[in-house]
């Protein structure tokens, strides 16, 4: 999928505020960044999200995709991300006491 290059700067700059040992969600960073939707911003990291803190952003409970977990982990244990794990052995962010909410980061481009 094509992203407009402005939106994937957006997204990209948006997942850059978010600090060590805290997360926000797909769907936050869509509403910050005012375009699209949280499935739009998880393509634009899949595609783009290499060098920014990706694994800070997180599904709306709290999971990542299994592909992410293992280096995630890590990155959790390093900046005090408080995590849990579910009774099916997933791991899960702690939304209640790690959640950021990202400013708005539209740029002038909000819709709506």
């Amino acid at each position: 999928m094509r992203h407009p290059e402005d939106y994937v700067e957006a997204v990209l700059a948006c997942v850059e505020q978010v600090p060590p040992g805290r997360v926000t969600t797909y769907g936050s960073i869509a509403e910050a960044v005012g375009r699209f939707g949280p499935r739009r911003v998880g393509n634009v990291m899949a595609e783009h999200g290499g060098p920014v803190p990706w694994w800070r952003v997180v599904r709306a409970d709290g999971t990542l995709p299994p592909s992410h977990q293992g280096e995630a982990v890590a990155r959790y244990r390093e900046e005090g991300t408080p995590t849990r794990t579910t009774g099916a052995g997933a791991l899960r962010v702690e939304l209640a006491s790690a959640y950021w909410r990202p400013p708005d980061c539209s740029g002038g481009h909000r819709i709506g």
